[in-house]
């Protein structure tokens, strides 16, 4: 063995670690600082943008607690002033028709959903699954519909809704929303993301297209038609254009005519303004609450982003 050869064995560390081991340790140790960094930062932003949201509801809490001459004077008496009183809540379960209110609300919304998810899938399964002549043509159309504002379209509907009679009825608040052109588009590009294989299987077992749309694709779809029937029920609910107009019967309003109406009567109750805004969102509040999971899962798994 030569002197070089020997020399180089000697200078090889005797624990197998390589002489890169100190950047290497050195890199780890930059890498976890950076995470931490990162962390503490996403923390930051999400407790500041949690205070931004939370600030405003615990103070229209406050508010509706609060009697309606101290919460006239202003902010600083609002604050100052832990008088806390039910009166106003009373005053709005007692004196109005909320309980009609929230039963048209509900009804509306829970049967528009239905109809939203039936018609909106079956349109984008035609869109994604058939072929037929003028299909892209007929794809472009439905895109183009959501350039197109609702408000735009309060007089049409009101005039078609009028010349059928349906004035004045849960018909009139349910059938101009069931036509949700934002549904069809993330059926369809949902379905355009489900692999083929178990409808091949499923054809070659004899069935036809009704079958594998409703024994196939809408088993598959379900997170999408969480994220759909969530976001239309939202919708729906707090929709106060529509039914403003199609409906003058106290006894048929949904829950954002209802208290609009109300707090029109109230003038400078602050405090009643307040309570009729928290029992208005309550019902969405307490669906959050009970179905969060569902709800993240659901978003998550169409893919839509808010």
């Amino acid at each position: 063995m030569s002197t070089a050869t020997v020399e180089r064995t000697r200078r090889r560390p005797r624990n197998g670690v390589s002489a890169a081991a100190p950047a290497a340790r050195d890199h780890i140790v930059g890498a976890g600082a950076s995470d931490r960094a990162f962390t503490v930062g996403s923390w930051i932003v999400l407790v500041f943008f949690s205070l931004l949201w939370l600030i405003p509801s615990l103070w229209a809490v406050k508010t509706s607690l609060t009697p309606n001459s101290t919460s006239a004077l202003g902010a600083g008496p609002i604050l100052m002033d832990w008088s806390l009183t039910l009166d106003s809540y009373r005053t709005l379960l007692s004196g109005s028709d909320l309980w009609n209110w929230y039963l048209a609300s509900a009804i509306t919304s829970v049967m528009t959903v239905l109809l939203v998810v039936v018609f909106a899938s079956m349109a984008a399964y035609a869109l994604s699954r058939l072929r037929f002549p003028g299909r892209r043509i007929v794809f472009a159309l439905v895109i183009g519909g959501i350039l197109i504002p609702p408000q735009v379209l309060i007089v049409p509907i009101f005039q078609e809704l009028n010349a059928m009679g349906l004035l004045n009825t849960y018909w009139a608040v349910i059938f101009p929303q069931v036509a949700a052109v934002i549904a069809v588009f993330v059926f369809k590009q949902f379905f355009d993301g489900l692999p083929r294989d178990f409808e091949e299987a499923a054809r070659i077992d004899g069935a036809g297209f009704w079958t594998i749309y409703r024994s196939v694709l809408m088993p598959l779809s379900r997170p999408v038609i969480g994220a759909i029937s969530i976001i239309t029920f939202v919708d729906v609910w707090n929709n106060l254009i529509l039914p403003l107009f199609v409906l003058s019967n106290p006894k048929l309003m949904t829950i954002p005519v209802g208290l609009a109406t109300v707090q029109g009567s109230f003038g400078q109750r602050l405090s009643d303004i307040q309570a009729s805004a928290i029992l208005g969102a309550l019902p969405l509040v307490i669906l959050f609450l009970i179905f969060q999971r569902r709800i993240v899962e659901g978003v998550a798994g169409s893919g839509l982003k808010g």
